[in-house]
């Protein structure tokens, strides 16, 4: 199976591209600083100059043999190099199709921007800004066949990513990957911090962890808990959605919907065990998502009260499902957030 590179990566080629034919210096190809990920080449579809200080690039992503909405599509970068006498060296902005957040700031996030600063900056002259802006003509389209607007990411695509190459995994590849991320992070520090997918990554960071306490679980969070405990570690913070971490609420501790899906059946509980109306627990039941319910609860404001009762659930049952294989004691903190990675308690 062929691995391939992540989105922001062919962004950066294009950008880089396009300084290239700024400088009369047009390449059907780019090399790249890949950081971690080592170095690598990137086919280059079309480079134009527009003007003496302006430039236009186009990259063709390719993910390699994932399943990725973005295989194939465009990523234009127009570049405008401009006289400046402050530190800022690259702007990055969203054009048409690159998503934006719910502040409106652009959808770029540190890895696109560290990609940026390694490549771009030693091809600028001293005194002078790069504004880069991200085209994809079919951002906005593609865009609405994602999660992205229920992870608060409007109008388009975002150049998200935690490494620069897509590796086409199997189940089993993956497990073995956090496990051996796990093992890397767990011989250097006792106090690891557990996530779920992309928005969690980022609710953690937005807490002030270290990306060297940062490994990632996907659905196997069972068998990460007793893998730390088993490692040493002596402190564990688990991070993500509620909708997916309250499920260990219940004892479920593969959050895989194949596996089993008692979300709602734990959120009546909650609010059974919190004694709210029965008309309000009649309704909950009724509802189909645990976002649904999570707006319900807001409305009539006891979404705090409900989910620090299961803030402390899944902090009991983790504890104890670690006992339960290992016999060891860590302590266990919970954080819970919403689609737009706000917090819930």
């Amino acid at each position: 199976m062929k691995s391939g590179y992540t989105l922001p990566v062919f962004a950066i080629a294009a950008a880089k591209a396009a300084i290239f034919a700024i400088q009369k210096n047009s390449s059907t190809s780019v090399k790249l600083d890949l950081l971690e990920s080592g170095s690598g080449e990137v086919e280059i579809a079309q480079s134009a100059i527009i003007d003496e200080n302006t430039g236009l690039a186009i990259a063709i992503s390719d993910p390699g043999d994932n399943l990725d909405l973005t295989a194939g599509t465009p990523i234009w970068a127009w570049v405008k190099l401009e006289s400046s006498t402050g530190s800022e060296r690259i702007i990055l902005e969203a054009g048409e199709g690159l998503g934006r957040n719910a502040s409106g700031e652009p959808a770029i996030y540190q890895l696109a921007r560290d990609l940026a600063e390694v490549n771009l900056i030693p091809l600028l002259p001293k005194n002078i800004t790069a504004r880069i802006r991200f085209i994809l003509p079919e951002g906005r389209a593609l865009a609405k066949r994602t999660s992205n607007a229920a992870f608060g990411i409007l109008e388009g695509l975002s150049l998200l990513g935690t490494s620069a190459i897509s590796k086409p995994l199997s189940v089993e590849d993956k497990l073995e990957e956090f496990r051996l991320d796990l093992r890397s992070k767990a011989a250097n520090s006792h106090e690891i911090v557990f996530y779920i997918g992309a928005n969690g990554h980022q609710v953690a960071q937005n807490l002030g962890f270290q990306s060297s306490q940062l490994v990632q679980t996907a659905n196997w969070v069972g068998a990460m808990l007793v893998e730390a405990a088993l490692l040493g570690v002596t402190s564990i913070t688990l991070v993500g959605y509620h909708g997916k971490l309250l499920k260990l609420a219940g004892g479920i501790f593969n959050t895989s919907s194949h596996l089993a899906d008692a979300r709602i059946d734990i959120l009546v509980r909650a609010a059974v065990h919190e004694k709210l109306p029965f008309i309000l627990i009649q309704e909950i039941e009724s509802l189909p998502t645990a976002e649904a319910v999570h707006k319900l609860l807001v409305q009539h404001n006891c979404d705090r009260q409900i989910f620090q009762y299961l803030t402390n659930q899944i902090t009991q049952r983790a504890t104890a499902y670690i006992q339960k294989y290992t016999d060891r004691q860590i302590e266990i903190k919970t954080i819970l957030c919403d689609r737009l990675g706000q917090l819930v308690v």
